[in-house]
């Protein structure tokens, strides 16, 4: 098919540069216009753009001149890596404007028309976009991606839910300071130490989570009734979101069932034939050392949760940890495949 023609909102964050890297040679996908602040617009990108990843700007990508997020960008699809503010005030508008919005901002995760979708785990949210579109009058559509941190909780979760009834959590995360964007967290606060109750952090997770695992009925998506318990902390790593988590179900598994299930798990349908969609979205690992950020963040390009040290809790069933890229299955890729699945499922 003919390539789509993509923008990238918010392009010189460290968000930004992740969709950069992963779309410029994307088969379905071509980068048409990168968008930055006051600061960035009207320059070239490679000269405004304080580029972070390892490997360099894309050379047709560096060259590209840095626009304003308005209605004249030359796309139909818009990736948007927005700052919160900025996402508020912006993405309704351009959505208005007839692009198809798929946003990695936590703006309108919570509103009642807007999908916030892990593609495997409940794609069929789309659903909500006739009620957008009745509510907005939009001419194009908005769609959101999850925290980062929720993706590597919900993804570990999801099949056992289904199988075994997920009835409370308690889970403590480990994130990495990738997630606090660029320049991030200060090296004196950070180093050789652990910052704990990142602000508003615990509060998204627990939505979001529920939201993701309610079901869709009648038009409307109803959170799940799951009581959930959040620690957050910031720790000195780059990439990688850990979670450990206790989980009390309705019918409790044995550890080898819960691993059965994890292993057998390919997410809801219509997600296999998506470019970025890895064949097992959740792995696990046997080792009682693993998952590791360092070892397991890059599992399927970045797009697999890695799940293990899966035991009996001796206050709840289970328990087990999560390990998640942030800053790829958690935030770029992720928005992607959502795209991918707008796409196959004919929104684009």
């Amino acid at each position: 098919m003919d390539k789509i023609p993509v923008g990238i909102l918010g392009a010189t964050g460290a968000v930004g540069q992740r969709f950069v890297q992963l779309l410029a040679d994307h088969p379905w996908f071509e980068i048409a216009a990168l968008t930055g602040s006051e600061r960035t617009t009207g320059g070239v990108y490679r000269d405004v753009c304080r580029w972070v990843l390892d490997e360099d700007i894309p050379e047709s990508i560096g060259e590209m001149s840095v626009r304003e997020s308005d209605a004249s960008l030359p796309a139909r699809l818009l990736f948007s890596a927005l700052p919160t503010r900025a996402a508020k005030s912006l993405e309704p508008v351009l959505a208005e404007s007839g692009f198809v919005v798929c946003s990695n901002a936590s703006a309108y995760r919570q509103d009642p028309d807007v999908p916030l979708i892990i593609p495997e785990v409940n794609g069929d949210h789309l659903a909500l976009l006739e009620r957008q579109k009745s509510n907005r009058g939009w001419r194009g559509l908005l769609v959101t991606s999850p925290n980062c941190t929720t993706t590597g909780l919900v993804m570990a979760l999801k099949p056992l839910d289904q199988v075994f009834g997920v009835r409370q959590v308690f889970a403590t995360t480990m994130q990495a300071v990738s997630g606090a964007g660029y320049p991030g967290v200060p090296y004196l606060d950070i180093i050789d130490n652990i910052i704990p109750n990142i602000p508003g952090e615990a509060e998204k997770i627990g939505q979001e989570t529920q939201l993701l695992l309610g079901k869709f009925e009648d038009g409307k998506r109803m959170p799940a009734e799951i009581g959930l318990s959040i620690q957050t902390n910031r720790v000195p790593l780059f990439d990688g979101h850990t979670v450990n988590m206790s989980i009390k179900f309705e019918r409790s598994p044995t550890p080898d069932e819960a691993i059965e299930v994890l292993r057998e798990y390919r997410g809801s349908g219509g997600t296999a034939e998506l470019h970025s969609a890895p064949e097992q979205p959740v792995l696990v690992r046997l080792e009682p050392d693993r998952p590791q950020p360092r070892r397991d963040r890059g599992a399927s390009k970045g797009m697999s949760v890695t799940v293990g040290s899966i035991r009996p809790c001796p206050l709840l069933d289970l328990r087990m940890i999560s390990v998640v890229h942030n800053t790829l299955r958690g935030a770029a890729s992720g928005s992607i495949l959502n795209a991918e699945l707008l796409v196959s499922k004919g929104y684009l």
